[in-house]
């Protein structure tokens, strides 16, 4: 299980601030959190950035270690 944290839209998208979840990789986890929460968080999922235990996960395949943290972070505005 991984502890997923939602920021900004992703978290109103999801309707909650973080959540547990068992995946492998970026894109499993994308897929399940799709799954889970429905078009309007596969949305922001699509233009966000992941971060797995503080650094960018860039790669789909990127591996995601059980007890790590992923942060959902979409595009913020502003300055």
């Amino acid at each position: 299980m991984v502890t997923v944290r939602y920021f900004a839209g992703a978290k109103a998208a999801a309707g909650r601030g973080e959540e547990q979840v068992s995946a492998a990789d970026v894109a499993e986890l994308r897929a399940v959190l799709a799954r889970r929460h429905g078009p309007a968080l596969d949305k922001v999922l699509s233009v966000a950035t992941l971060l797995v235990d503080g650094l960018a996960a860039k790669d789909p395949e990127t591996a995601i270690p059980a007890g790590s943290t992923v942060e959902v972070l979409p595009p913020f505005a502003g300055g």
